[in-house]
């Protein structure tokens, strides 16, 4: 898919790039606003306090097609060690908005500066399993871009073609038992890179937006 398809398709969530997270609507279970682990595992509680999250979703714009960039998190993390994910945190009081949250969480976890990213939309705000209410922001990266991991969080980055997620073949429904309940989730195993879970599931949100 061509990068003015992309933005096309988007353009109609940049009027959202920059409200903020409707906590209260999360909080009073208004389910229908947003998107969530809890809609491909029904049986899975919403924690009862949720905490205010930004990812970006970095669109690289290349010659040959467009890609996903997507961070391999360190194995020592306390919290979804060794999983694959957007750059992405917490929203911090200093942070005017969710983008903002974004751009610096990726520029401290991958060097990726913020001037060399667009920001084209965004996704539905997502409720994971673990407590975080995210807002996904897309961005489109223009190479050549040169990359400093923060070696504290990130074990490795990579690009994977959005042609790949937007293949209905390669989208997963799994199960795994974790401690003693069955979870069931999106995957989208690329190569030897085990996408799931929620970076799965906000892919999934992308491929809804994009496809014909």
């Amino acid at each position: 898919m061509s990068r003015d398809r992309v933005t096309a398709r988007l353009s109609r969530s940049l009027e959202r790039l920059d409200a903020p997270i409707d906590m209260a609507a999360a909080v009073a279970r208004k389910l229908e606003r947003f998107r969530g682990d809890f809609q491909s595992d029904p049986a899975l509680p919403i924690k009862d306090t949720l905490r205010p999250a930004a990812v970006l979703v970095p669109l690289v714009d290349r010659d040959e097609g467009m890609s996903v960039l997507l961070t391999l998190r360190d194995s020592k993390l306390p919290h979804h060690a060794g999983q694959i994910s957007f750059p992405g945190g917490r929203i911090e009081a200093h942070d005017a908005t969710a983008a903002e949250t974004a751009l610096r969480e990726t520029e401290e976890e991958i060097g990726l500066p913020r001037a060399q990213v667009e920001l084209i939309g965004r996704l539905d705000d997502y409720i994971t399993g673990t407590g975080f209410l995210v807002a996904p922001i897309v961005g489109l990266v223009r190479p050549p871009y040169e990359l400093t991991p923060d070696p504290s969080e990130v074990a490795g980055v990579f690009e994977v073609p959005l042609a790949f997620f937007l293949d209905p073949a390669n989208h997963r429904r799994e199960s795994r038992m974790f401690n003693g309940v069955e979870r069931r989730f999106y995957a989208m195993p690329y190569g030897d890179k085990y996408i799931w879970g929620a970076t799965a599931a906000m892919l999934m949100n992308l491929y809804d937006l994009l496809r014909d």
